[in-house]
């Protein structure tokens, strides 16, 4: 099996280059490959990422930014890998627990598996933001007649060939709410794994906001409605 990370990248100039070192180093239980997209970033990082050079790393490059969802988007179509999982740049979650995503999947017991994140103190950015990650994940539930417990997880894992028959078309972070919302709806439950997780704040460059969980609401609902997923 071959595992495509895919990582989104915007203005992480100062994470990037450790993101990536520790992507690569981890043991994996299997060949990996990294395909990292450039989404327009203003900063450093294209010079960042000119002095890395690994045989299993991919560049691609957005001539201006267009979202989370659509970086993925151009990292599906470049990954050569059996299965993928997004693995973002601001080191909130930690690469070296993607293998415990990999046991699963390599024991046969599931096709797709999300990181749960469990929030304290020491990990939440703020109440309203874990109170909004859980609002989003309930009203999927319900929606869904599920029970999931992070919709918005990064760690999302599941057969390249599977992400690409979603047809994700969400340009941004509303991307998190499509995946899940036409994973549900097509009766796939995912295996869930706890991950650890660090929350930045706004002045190291945390950019989801309040008006991104209004949006995965409408999404979720959006998919819901329609006869087909």
């Amino acid at each position: 099996m071959k595992l495509s990370v895919l990582m989104p990248v915007f203005n992480e100039e100062r994470t990037l280059a450790a993101a990536i070192k520790r992507v690569l180093g981890v043991e994996y239980p299997c060949e990996i490959e990294l395909v990292v997209v450039n989404d327009g970033s203003r900063d450093s990082t294209a010079a960042v990422l000119d002095d890395i050079t690994d045989s299993r790393l991919t560049r691609r490059d957005h001539p201006v930014n267009k979202g989370k969802g659509a970086a993925i988007r151009t990292a599906v179509a470049t990954a050569t890998g059996d299965y993928m999982i997004i693995c973002d740049a601001d080191l909130e979650y930690a690469p070296e627990e993607i293998p415990s995503l990999l046991e699963p999947v390599l024991d046969g017991e599931a096709e797709v598996v999300y990181g749960t994140r469990t929030f304290g103190s020491h990990s939440a950015y703020s109440f309203w933001y874990v109170m909004g990650n859980k609002g989003v994940t309930m009203a999927a539930n319900v929606l869904y007649n599920a029970y999931i417990s992070d919709l918005e997880t990064c760690f999302k894992l599941m057969p390249l060939e599977m992400y690409r028959k979603l047809n994700i078309r969400e340009p941004g972070f509303g991307m998190e709410a499509e995946v899940t919302g036409k994973l549900l709806k097509r009766g796939i439950r995912p295996y869930e794994v706890p991950v650890s997780y660090r929350a930045r704040g706004r002045e190291q460059g945390k950019k989801i906001t309040w008006k991104d969980g209004v949006e995965a609401l409408w999404i979720l609902g959006k998919i819901r409605a329609r006869k087909r997923a």
